[in-house]
């Protein structure tokens, strides 16, 4: 049964204030004016009106902030308060307009309701009918969209990320099929890798290396003829040396910075700016080149398997690129599990083709294959010399080998716990498969006599693996095929490795403020989405621009990732003389011998490839850099001169509020009371290119019989937004320590596709006051209702409906 509230909990503030209702006295008969001529007068133009005319100050009243709505203009002939020559001459006529205009602004008080309860929950105080009756009404949560975790603390569910409308729900069930259902952020803890699936998402690119490395080597040689391939064994042994140097040091870099960052975060904390810098573009765009490589090199297996699909290479490389980059928006832990099983499958197809084929080699007696060069194959170009440059240059095409060896050390947090344990473990994995891998091809290569093939070859074309598999069984049986698509397989999904690898550089230097902050958001998977997308877009336009042949890439692969060696070894070395910690001698010994090592093979292959493509990278590194330090100069400038364009204090913030109607008709009449809502100091602005237009225009108003002054702006030019803006400039020189409020009536169409049907005015508007200081925009959206008609009246067109307001 309803009565008082004597419910002691409630602590809902006491009932506002009833304020005595003040009776608006009508308007006095206005004289009749003359419809305004096309040729106005020029001293009501000019706003001086005749000898008898009122001065804004006296006609407002001298306590009155509001400021003439016509600029002086004289644009409305008497049918607003605004209008000075719409006042009588009389000696009591200041005082009257100005009694009469305080008057007529003063509004009925508001019914107090009771307080919301932003808590979704709670209690509420009403009023009953008789006086001194209060109730309590209890406040239930209506829907599962929220979760209450405490006071003033709310858990959007997922059933809050529901769309609302059928385009949007058909979209979200799409990506739910595509990507997942989303992850909470709580989640990530269980997203994390253990070492057998890291070895399959952060090595991918390391172990496939093996699947081209070997060829580039012999690529180089064959420049000085079919007898220089014996130098392979020398060079493939020193990579090995290089491999495993560059595997320790990363090994004592884990260890020293176990939360990440490989190079850049190295760089940065023992470097400085500039290197670490250097280090992030270098490493950006070579995990661009390892998504770009990986895949035409993947391509390449399978053209060497089915030759009729060399003239699509292009197409192939995107749709695989399409395809790695929507599994890895799924989420790392996702990606991993499905990676892990080609990963492992091509691990256990090339040790068996390494086992079969040493045994086959051994039966021999460990005899070497003289290489003979096929049948087409043009060998013009070898000198039948072998320099030390020709070496050295074939030494640095081998390093291919050695790219993806830094992702493990840039993807420790990846880790489950204890996370720089397990990434020190699968690293040590990692660098001893790769060894063996990479060694075992070479020695095959050396024995068979392989000789690689150019990809235009007559004869077409086959990879340096492909002949190896075809000699060790036999021809092209089964496990040949099961070779090729391993290959495949684990060139297609080596790319992951810069897709792990690069979205987390990216969270990195976007964290430092040297990338926008999109780079930090993860999307429903728990992913990067910005990185992945990112990096899809830019592989994918690098192998469509190569045609998809891996040796025109390989010069840009090796100089970015071997500044990022070389940078690293660098960091560490000044760490070492810096702390001078446990072992330090032992670990600067091994750093010293890494980034010299590292330091001449990216002279190498910048001097050596120069003309084939490593000026790009060249090139590229310092504008990289000028764009990473103009980001972070742009965000040091926005948090040093951020201000408040409004004052911080609700009772110094004075409005001054512009209506721009098209039409007195419903619409506006909805957009003029929420206007005076908030202030007395209106005005209603219509632009027009329609002479005839305004005089209707002004009739229509004054019939409307509202307190808020229309301006009338003809553009005869036809512009809408320039007048608009001028106009607001202007209104702002009387007033600038007030906040200007543009309040615009928004049409919303039923239907996405309708909005293209209309000409968008007000977002129009919105669009040009949006780099407008000290100027708010408010939108009073409309929609069409069903069954109803639409809101006409008045003249004009209804706004949104039209090209004008």
């Amino acid at each position: 049964m309803p009565g008082p509230d004597r419910d002691g909990s409630d602590q809902e503030a006491p009932s506002p204030r009833v304020t005595p209702k003040v009776k608006r006295p009508s308007p006095p008969p206005q004289p009749n004016f003359p419809p305004a001529s096309t040729n106005r007068d020029p001293a009501t133009a000019n706003g001086t009106g005749t000898s008898g005319a009122i001065s804004a100050d006296e006609q407002f009243g001298a306590n009155d902030r509001r400021v003439p709505p016509d600029l002086g203009l004289g644009w409305l002939n008497g049918t607003n308060p605004g209008d000075s020559a719409a006042q009588p001459s009389h000696p009591n006529s200041s005082a009257q307009a100005a009694s009469l205009s305080r008057a007529r602004m003063v509004r009925a008080p508001r019914m107090g309701g009771p307080k919301v309860q932003p808590e979704l929950v709670g209690k509420q105080r009403l009023k009953g009918t008789h006086p001194g009756d209060r109730y309590v009404r209890v406040v239930r949560q209506q829907s599962e969209d929220f979760q209450r975790a405490g006071p003033g603390h709310l858990v959007a569910t997922e059933d809050a990320l529901a769309a609302r409308g059928p385009a949007g729900r058909a979209f979200g069930r799409v990506k739910r099929v595509v990507i997942g259902a989303p992850l909470s952020t709580a989640a990530a803890a269980h997203e994390r890798l253990t070492k057998v699936k890291a070895l399959a998402v952060l090595s991918s690119d390391a172990l496939s290396s093996v699947a081209y490395a070997t060829e580039e080597i012999l690529h180089v040689l064959l420049l000085a003829g079919l007898g220089a391939l014996t130098y392979s064994l020398h060079i493939g042994a020193a990579i090995v040396v290089l491999l495993l140097f560059v595997g320790i040091s990363y090994r004592q870099t884990i260890k020293a910075y176990p939360a990440g960052g490989g190079s850049y975060i190295v760089a940065k904390d023992n470097l400085g700016e500039l290197p670490a810098l250097a280090a992030g573009a270098a490493l950006l765009f070579g995990y661009v080149v390892t998504v770009a490589v990986s895949i035409a090199a993947g391509v390449a297996a399978l053209v060497s398997a089915l030759p009729e699909l060399h003239s699509h290479r292009v197409a192939l490389g995107l749709g695989f690129i399409l395809l790695v980059t929507l599994l890895n928006l799924r989420g790392i832990r996702e990606s991993g599990s499905i990676f892990a099983v080609p990963t492992y499958l091509f691990l256990v197809g090339i040790f068996t083709l390494l086992a079969v084929g040493i045994l086959r080699t051994a039966g021999d007696g460990f005899d070497a294959r003289e290489p003979v060069a096929p049948v087409g194959e043009a060998l013009s170009g070898a000198t039948g010399s072998l320099g030390l440059f020709l070496i050295l240059r074939a030494f640095s095409s081998g390093c291919a080998a050695l790219t993806g060896v830094e992702a493990i050390s840039d993807g420790v947090p990846a880790f489950q716990p204890p996370e720089w344990k397990n990434a020190r473990a699968t690293l040590t994995w990692m660098i001893g498969i790769l060894a063996v891998m990479f060694s075992g091809i070479t020695f095959l290569a050396h024995q068979f006599g392989v000789v690689p093939l150019e990809a235009n070859h007559p004869g077409g074309y086959e990879t340096v693996v492909s002949q190896i598999a075809r000699v060790v069984f036999g021809g092209e049986n089964l496990a040949y095929y099961y070779i090729q698509f391993a290959t495949l397989a684990i060139l297609i999904l080596a790319a992951n490795t810069a897709y792990s690898d690069f979205p987390r550089l990216a969270f990195f230097l976007a964290r430092d403020r040297y990338l926008p902050r999109q780079f930090t958001f993860r999307g429903d998977r728990l992913a990067f989405t910005t990185g992945i997308v990112t990096l899809g877009i830019l592989s994918g336009t690098m192998l469509a621009g190569f045609g998809a042949e891996t040796s025109r890439m390989i010069p840009l692969y090796a100089v970015g990732v071997f500044t990022a060696f070389t940078l690293s070894q660098s960091g560490m070395i000044s760490r070492w003389l810096r702390l001078r910690e446990t072992g330090w001698q032992r670990g600067l010994a091994i750093n010293i011998v890494g980034a010299t090592a590292t330091g001449i093979v990216t002279l190498v292959v910048g001097v050596s490839n120069f003309r084939k493509g490593a000026w790009v990278v060249i090139a590229l590194i310092p504008i990289l850099i000028a764009m990473f330090r103009a980001i972070h100069r742009h965000y040091q400038n926005a948090a040093g001169e951020l201000a408040a364009q409004t004052p911080l204090d609700p009772s110094e913030i004075q409005h001054t509020v512009i209506v721009p109607v098209a039409a007195v008709n419903r619409v506006a009449r909805q957009t003029l009371a929420y206007a005076r809502s908030i202030s007395d100091n209106v005005s209603a602005v219509h632009i027009t290119d329609d002479e005839a237009e305004i005089e209707a225009m002004r009739q229509a108003w004054t019939e409307l019989g509202t307190d808020v002054p229309l301006v009338i702006i003809e553009s005869p030019y036809r512009s809408l937004v320039g007048p608009l803006l001028h106009y607001i400039d202007e209104i702002d020189k009387q007033r600038p320590d007030d906040t200007i409020t543009v309040i615009l009536p928004e049409f919303i169409a039923r239907h996405w596709w309708e909005q293209l049907l209309h000409n968008q005015t007000a977002l129009r508007i919105k669009a040009a006051l949006l780099f407008r200081p000290s100027t708010v925009v408010t939108s009073v959206p409309y929609h069409l209702e069903r069954g109803g008609t639409v809101p006409t009246g008045g003249v004009g067109a209804t706004t949104g409906l039209e090209h004008r307001l």
